[in-house]
């Protein structure tokens, strides 16, 4: 099974997703560390769609300004715009696999794709 996480290895989540990961017999692992290869808008609209989720829904509030620039009540597009300006504003880790995408918080959530 082919699986790509988005990874930030400095989130104790995206971590632990990533050794669930490598822990699964089976799975051919590319790892993307998203801070240093931001998505482009249109992945992120494919993932988002993917997962059954918005942008909104995987909008990282925590650490970041993105409340205070607005991004809470922001339209989707706006968001994604803002979200492959600055690839902090994703929460993390998503993963893709050939069963389909998480938003994978709680880790445990990557099973369900695997």
């Amino acid at each position: 099974m082919n699986a790509t996480i988005w990874h930030n290895p400095a989130c104790g989540t995206s971590r632990k997703t990533l050794a669930i990961l490598q822990e699964t017999p089976g799975v051919d692992l590319t790892v993307v560390e998203y801070l240093k290869t931001p998505y482009a808008a249109d992945k992120l609209r494919r993932l988002f769609a993917s997962a059954g989720i918005t942008a909104r829904d995987a909008l990282r509030l925590r650490g970041t300004d993105a409340e205070e620039r607005g991004l809470k009540e922001a339209s989707e597009d706006a968001i994604i715009a803002a979200m492959a300006a600055h690839p902090a504003y994703v929460e993390r880790p998503i993963v893709e696999t050939d069963k389909g995408v998480r938003l994978c918080r709680p880790q445990d959530v990557v099973r369900e794709i695997l």
